[in-house]
């Protein structure tokens, strides 16, 4: 029961990351977004899941192209 507890953690504390970044980018309440993936899910019968696995992807892999860099030197 303790591997499944640490499997929900992980999920809520890396999963919930697309849902925010998505919300500060709309600039609507990160609930709302999330909400709205759940019944999209429901609705669709696994199309918003899929888009949310999507999303969680580009996201990462546009943190992997466009690192933050304080001068140029750190090229």
């Amino acid at each position: 029961m303790k591997i499944f507890y640490k499997l929900l953690y992980y999920f809520q504390k890396r999963g919930f990351e697309v849902c925010r970044r998505i919300a500060e980018r709309l600039g609507i309440r990160t609930r709302v977004v999330r909400t709205t993936f759940i019944y999209l899910t429901f609705v669709t019968l696994g199309f918003g899941f899929a888009l949310y696995l999507f999303m969680a992807f580009w996201l990462r892999i546009k943190d992997l192209v466009y690192t933050k860099r304080t001068s140029v030197f750190d090229l």
